[in-house]
């Protein structure tokens, strides 16, 4: 907290922006370009504290909160109505670690999404659901090279239907891709796409790793790529930047594209994870700042 009290001298007259869902409703969710800036901070869902700690150091409340849940892991209610106290919305990646696609597709498992689904329809605000994110890229269990589009396809449509048979109205499903990257054997994702009534919003994942890398060739080939059959909300939905890429510099660049492609906006992942990722020195938490002030992404 010692960087968060230099920050707030250091930044004088800035405020801590308040990101609110001033469009939504229990069941929807706005679809206004710029409306929403996540975050995914190390120990939620766990506790509220991390985002409190963020929120201290950054001057930035975010609005979407990102957390990563296991399969057998149940919806975390607690960890959701403290989000929805602070005017955010949780955003839950399903993993479907340990167990099949195929058997998700087949029906195995119905008895926990039913449980998942009655948990969230309970809870009655807005949530967004995503399942098996990164699946065009090979590094996950879920990936392409351990399972083939067509079952991956089989199990979201699946889990989706077992959500409407319960009467669960209160989802947005967001279908999370990586960027297309060859080099990391990162395919065009349109063999994954579960079809326009399976889908809500279109979720991108990608990182800037080196200094010269830019919004509009990391993200935008998978955006064209993208249009080219749906015109579905599009959120970067896990980014951040790596320390030798530049931090202040490519935050400016990547805010700039986001509201330059009419995108929803973006969630940030403040977390180590094979690279440090956090908003964690002054000239980053400025820069940050600086980018939410003047892109005006999440407010």
């Amino acid at each position: 907290m010692v960087i968060a009290a230099a920050i707030a001298v250091g930044l004088g007259s800035y405020l801590a922006y308040r990101a609110t869902s001033r469009h939504a409703t229990a069941d929807t969710l706005s679809t206004k370009a710029g409306s929403y800036l996540g975050v995914y901070i190390s120990g939620i869902p766990h506790s509220y504290s991390p985002v409190r700690e963020f929120v201290g150091t950054t001057g930035v409340r975010p609005n979407l909160l990102l957390y990563y849940s296991s399969w057998w892991e149940p919806f975390r209610t607690r960890f959701a109505a403290a989000a929805a106290r602070h005017h955010a919305v949780p955003l839950v990646q399903i993993n479907p670690e340990h167990v099949h696609l195929r058997a998700i597709a087949n029906g195995r498992y119905d008895a926990y999404i039913m449980t998942f689904a009655a948990a969230i329809r309970a809870y009655r605000r807005p949530v967004i659901l995503s399942f098996g994110h990164e699946m065009n890229a090979t590094w996950s269990k879920w990936g392409y090279r351990r399972a083939s589009p067509a079952t991956f396809v089989a199990a979201w449509r699946h889990i989706v239907d077992v959500f409407r048979t319960q009467a669960v109205r209160n989802v947005t499903w967001l279908w999370t891709v990586n960027v297309i990257d060859a080099r990391a054997s990162s395919l065009p994702p349109h063999p994954w796409w579960p079809g326009a009534r399976y889908v809500d919003w279109v979720g991108i994942d990608g990182y800037y790793r080196r200094p010269t890398w830019r919004f509009a060739p990391l993200f935008g080939p998978t955006i064209k790529a993208v249009r080219q059959f749906t015109r579905d909300p599009i959120l970067i939905a896990e980014t951040g930047v790596a320390p030798s890429a530049g931090k202040p510099e490519q935050i400016t660049n990547l805010f700039a594209g986001v509201r330059s492609y009419g995108l929803l906006g973006l969630v940030w992942f403040d977390a180590v994870a094979h690279q440090d990722w956090r908003i964690d020195n002054r000239a980053v938490i400025a820069a940050f700042h600086q980018a939410v002030r003047s892109t005006d992404v999440g407010q």
